[in-house]
């Protein structure tokens, strides 16, 4: 009844000529008074639902931030991401669709922005990755300067080298395209080939070389991993675990799937495998039910886009072979290692490659060739990983590192 007499006061204020309506025409104000009513029902009715839609919009995009892993729309910088140069936290936002005007293959784009330097900003989808190899906001180079791009930005060129004897991809590149920089231990991996070929038969041969297989191997990682993800359990702490050189997602798909880990963080410089790592991740429904936060990265492991003292356990398998900054990139994972954190790798010890290497030094004059131009990093003896480990700031007494059959290494360190 307030509401009636409260809605006619409106609509006698709106027309002041209704107050002065001859008596003969009484059915005609109150039709108008409720019709005016019936309007301002309406209106609460529309404002409502577009008050329900605008929360549901931000809870679905809080719920996609957590998924994410990313923080909460009240605090936007994200816990373990950095800045790959500065270090510093990164602010994330989202932008795009929730509800209606597109679908969840769609996905939203992401924006990254270093808390320290407005203008150095990274880009991402989330249906495919977080780009932090380098800001979206990077200057293009000037006509002066001598920037050569990676061959990573030329599928088909990538696609060919792959066919091309490894002694000879360097020199193929460089003289193919002189504004294109070729490292192959780092760039075969950025051929769309050898990303399809990966899980149909390629990380299968390893296991000539002595290799476990993907899902012994991720036992004794989840194994070595587990006292330090149990602290943090007990604690009430998130754990976070990183897959670097993820390439197809081959353990980042059964990292997560294993619920030990609050949050995945798989990592690849290519962005091949990060596609094909994503479209295997969509197609698994158990990680769509998965309650840990996964995040796609693209990055350089010797830049490492992370917070000091942020992760709690490090996987890296059959990779370090293909990394041409070693030293930097074992330092770097070191620093991103909380204290008690571990690091559990796999690789391939050099004489696996004798063949390779000694096609390089053939066509090298008889001398090896450099590191920038070798197929892979030739790791001579376990004692010479032993060191590289230590070097990069793990004590002797907690690195642990194993030859398993003719030419596969695994390595246990603990920060």
């Amino acid at each position: 009844m307030q509401f009636f007499i409260a809605a006619a006061s409106v609509a006698l204020l709106s027309h002041p000529a209704a107050a002065f309506v001859a008596p003969s025409a009484p059915v005609v104000a109150s039709a108008g008074v409720a019709r005016s009513a019936a309007t301002l029902s309406e209106d609460v009715a529309d404002d409502a639902v577009k008050e329900r839609k605008d929360l549901e919009r931000q809870r679905l995009k809080q719920a996609l931030l957590g998924r994410l892993g990313g923080p909460s729309l009240s605090s936007s910088n994200d816990p373990v991401l950095a800045d790959p140069l500065t270090k510093e936290s990164l602010s994330m936002s989202v932008k795009g669709p929730i509800l209606g005007g597109g679908t969840p293959r769609s996905g939203m784009s992401l924006t990254l922005r270093s808390s320290v330097d407005s203008d150095r900003v990274f880009e991402g989808r989330t249906n495919t990755y977080m780009n932090l190899l380098e800001p979206a906001s990077a200057s293009t180079p000037s006509d002066s300067e001598e920037e050569k791009t990676s061959v990573s930005s030329s599928p088909l060129l990538s696609s060919l080298l792959t066919l091309t004897p490894p002694p000879l991809r360097a020199f193929v590149a460089n003289a193919t395209d002189s504004d294109v920089e070729y490292i192959p231990m780092r760039d075969l991996f950025t051929s769309p080939s050898v990303s399809f070929a990966y899980e149909r038969g390629w990380r299968q041969g390893f296991s000539a070389a002595g290799f476990p297989g993907a899902d012994k191997e991720f036992e004794l990682a989840k194994e070595y991993f587990a006292p330090v993800i149990e602290k943090k359990r007990e604690s009430n702490e998130d754990s976070v675990l990183v897959d670097m050189s993820c390439a197809t997602g081959l353990f980042t798909r059964r990292f997560t799937k294993s619920n030990e880990y609050s949050r995945v963080i798989a990592c690849d410089y290519s962005d091949s495998m990060l596609s094909e790592a994503r479209r295997r991740i969509r197609a698994d429904p158990e990680i769509a039910s998965s309650p840990t936060k996964l995040d796609l990265v693209r990055c350089d492991v010797a830049n490492i886009p992370m917070k000091t003292d942020s992760i709690d356990a490090f996987h890296a398998g059959a990779a370090m072979h293909c990394w041409p900054e070693i030293e930097k990139s074992l330092a770097e994972i070191h620093r991103v290692l909380v204290p008690g954190g571990r690091y559990f790798a796999t690789t391939f010890l050099g004489n696996y490659f004798e063949n390779v290497a000694a096609a390089e030094r053939a066509s090298n004059g008889g001398a090896d060739v450099a590191p920038s131009v070798q197929a892979f990093q030739y790791f001579p003896t376990k004692e010479y990983l032993t060191d590289l480990l230590v070097d990069a700031g793990f004590e002797v007494e907690k690195v642990n590192v194993e030859v398993v059959g003719s030419g596969c290494v695994i390595m246990r360190c603990e920060k």
